[in-house]
């Protein structure tokens, strides 16, 4: 990973860090505040917006963007709306969103998100790789429809700031969880799968959708690299 690389990964990881830590300071410790609410959500609204103006998705983009300019003018004009209820349906919203968003890929005819992304990855991609990034596609969509039904039934039953010590701290805790485990039954069960960088998932996840690139070699589904 060349220096320009590490420094953006750390950039990100650093952003998202302050980021985790600000909004739990902002829902459980700060005044409250119409403009928390603007604070807590908006960095996130803003990243699927531009990753869904990035994919094509012009209306999800647009839509976000309009949620954005309406928590704003709710602070301006002082509106009252319940911030935690806002808080619960944002963790909910971006995992079933995940959810969907790898689950829509599942369905007959079309590729697995994972797939997609390994096959950016790996000049060679074979039947068996191809049948594990499916599993692990499922496996992501279950996790995140998961992590949103664990969200409302601990919002329900829980007090507040264990809530937001599980939306704020434990789920990237369990993201980060999830991403290990998944790469050391990778290797572990498909030692053919190249070693790559977190670089090259991120190179591969931007690209996801274009063509792919230049000497990969496919592998035709019943037949073995």
């Amino acid at each position: 990973m060349n220096s320009r690389a590490v420094a953006r990964v750390a950039g990100v990881a650093v952003a998202g860090v302050a980021y985790v830590l600000g909004t739990h300071w902002l829902m459980t410790s700060a005044n409250g505040s119409p403009w928390n609410v603007v604070g807590v959500l908006s960095p996130m609204l803003a990243v699927v917006a531009a990753g869904a103006w990035r994919s094509g998705q012009r209306g999800l983009a647009l839509g976000a963007a309009a949620v954005v300019l309406g928590l704003c003018a709710q602070a301006l004009l002082g509106v009252h709306v319940s911030a935690q209820a806002l808080y619960v349906a944002q963790h909910v919203g971006i995992n079933l969103f995940l959810a969907l968003l790898f689950g829509n890929t599942l369905r007959a005819g079309h590729k697995p998100f994972i797939t997609t992304l390994a096959e950016r990855v790996h000049r060679v991609f074979t039947a068996d790789m191809a049948a594990y990034t499916r599993k692990a596609t499922l496996a992501w969509t279950l996790y995140f429809i998961g992590m949103a039904a664990l969200s409302v039934a601990l919002f329900a039953l829980a007090p507040f700031d264990a809530w937001a010590l599980f939306a704020n701290l434990l789920t990237p805790l369990a993201v980060a969880l999830m991403f290990v485990g998944e790469y050391l039954l990778r290797y572990r069960l498909h030692p053919e799968f190249e070693r790559t960088s977190l670089a090259d998932a991120i190179r591969a996840y931007s690209h996801a959708g274009h063509e792919a690139p230049a000497g990969r070699t496919p592998v035709k589904p019943g037949s073995t690299a």
